[in-house]
């Protein structure tokens, strides 16, 4: 299998993949090469992991000096695995590369047009039927993955398991660059904050957070002694309450569809003096939580988080813990409460 990272954690990757009952056998920039320790037994399902980003499943290394050969191998690799199989439905054919390396992109884009031109020669209904680009959404995804992890390396594999994940497109009004990561958030739980729903936004200023749930017509009380900024200044649909977010509770016999966390203190005080009682008291339904691991151990913060004790296991359902695409040294939590 083939994991992929968010280059510069690649460390932490290969950790976690050992405490998932994998032995990473290569790791580069951005990806990680792993086999199970003992046949195919794997201590937790991809579901459960953090660090990957996408992971591709029964690999296949590919190796070619120019273009033309590497196109073709991929063709020849991807004709052969479609016997006995139909594909009448749009399939995602996706070229991915280590970012790092210079010229590299321009070769997969090569090798891309390449192959697809000898995709439309033989198979061109299949190829009308091909999605340049990651289905949206987490879990597992058939089509054809490609990784570029140099000019004349490649991994190819039909089937990818995807983490949610995903590069987010921006919008001038966010107040912050955190505003990318509740975005991205609501594609790993599956759901997004709909008009009338009610968030509650801990730690709010500058209002990245709220102004995402708000433009989507929610009602949003937004905590935070610290002034909001871009479009949450004014806007009509959230309440900003100059106040501590550790002493806000809701009044008795009030509760709010979502809680949005993302305050830059110890995850330890956040989870005992905020995520604890706000799922134990059921004051929300859903959650995303940002907890930042940059001054602890990062693998055993996750350790922690996953154990039956944990306040996530114990009143959660529906729970993932990701490394996403926009978070810095920091897991995004999400989740709903157990009804």
């Amino acid at each position: 299998m083939l994991f992929l990272c968010q280059h510069g954690f690649e460390s932490l990757l290969e950790r976690e993949l050992g405490g998932a009952g994998l032995t990473v056998v290569e790791t580069e920039r951005g990806w990680a090469r792993a086999e199970p320790l003992v046949g195919d037994a794997i201590e937790m399902s991809l579901d459960e992991l953090a660090f990957p980003q996408l992971v591709m499943t029964s690999i296949r290394e590919l190796r070619g000096e120019s273009v033309n050969a590497l196109a073709q191998q991929l063709a020849d690799y991807f004709f052969e695995s479609l016997r006995g199989e139909r594909l009448e439905a749009a399939w995602p054919c996706v070229f991915q590369m280590v970012s790092e390396v210079v010229g590299l992109g321009r070769r997969a884009s090569a090798v891309e047009k390449a192959f697809g031109e000898l995709l439309k020669k033989k198979l061109s209904r299949v190829a009308k039927l091909a999605v340049l680009d990651l289905p949206r959404g987490a879990g597992a995804a058939r089509g054809l993955f490609v990784f570029f992890a140099d000019f004349g390396r490649v991994f190819v594999a039909r089937d990818a398991w995807l983490g949610g994940q995903r590069r987010m497109a921006d919008d001038e009004s966010a107040p912050s660059r955190s505003y990318l990561k509740v975005e991205e958030a609501y594609i790993v739980l599956g759901r997004e904050p709909l008009p009338g729903e009610t968030v509650v936004d801990l730690g709010a200023a500058p209002g990245g957070w709220s102004y995402s749930a708000a433009k989507r017509g929610a009602r949003v009380i937004a905590v935070d002694n610290g002034p909001l900024k871009g479009g949450a200044v004014n806007h009509p649909l959230i309440e900003h309450r100059l106040e501590d977010a550790f002493k806000f509770q809701p009044a008795p016999g009030v509760g709010y569809d979502w809680l949005f966390c993302d305050l830059v203190e110890e995850p330890h005080h956040v989870i005992q003096n905020i995520v604890t009682p706000w799922l134990a008291q059921g004051w929300c339904r859903r959650f995303v939580i940002n907890l930042k691991f940059g001054h602890v151990d990062a693998l055993g913060l996750l350790t922690e988080l996953r154990a039956k004790e944990s306040p996530f296991v114990l009143y959660a359902r529906n729970l993932h813990i990701r490394h996403q695409y926009h978070d810095r040294e920091e897991f995004t939590v999400v989740g709903e409460l157990n009804s």
